[in-house]
């Protein structure tokens, strides 16, 4: 699928990767990294997947608000929780997996869902991960 350029993002990333520095060129983003206990690390800093389900959740929720309004549809104090999970694959490697969870208090159950499987195939994640992890999108009441 092409892609008409609308928008770059630059970070750089130095040290060991899981353990070092990420900063976007403009420097608005700036973090020590550091694995998580899970993973041997001192979880003394931020790591990939934490900075992954941030940028998930806002771009869904995004997503979520843009279907919503061409659809005339009561977004008002909706929300987008993403868990971003790491662990071992089939391969032998590691691999992702992603939960979403979506909130939209002001619509019966089947409704959010529709409206969160509908921002799931909209969002430009969802669409780069499609086929390429475990994503799971359900809607929560609280």
């Amino acid at each position: 699928m092409a892609v008409e350029v609308l928008y770059t993002a630059e970070a750089l990333a130095t040290g060991d990767g899981r353990n070092g520095r990420t900063k976007t060129a403009d420097g608005t983003v700036d973090f020590q990294l550091a694995a998580p206990e899970a993973l041997g690390g001192s979880g003394q800093g931020a790591n990939p997947e934490q900075l992954f389900a941030a940028g998930y959740a806002a771009c869904f929720h995004g997503a979520l608000r843009k279907i919503a309004g061409d659809s005339g549809v009561d977004v008002t104090d909706s929300a987008v929780g993403v868990k971003a999970s790491i662990g071992k694959d089939d391969d032998g490697g590691f691999g992702l997996a992603v939960e979403i969870e979506v909130l939209l208090p002001h619509l019966d159950k089947e409704q959010a869902q529709e409206l969160g499987d509908k921002a799931h195939a909209f969002c430009p994640y969802s669409k780069a991960t499609r086929g390429n992890i475990d994503v799971k999108v359900t809607v929560t009441d609280d």
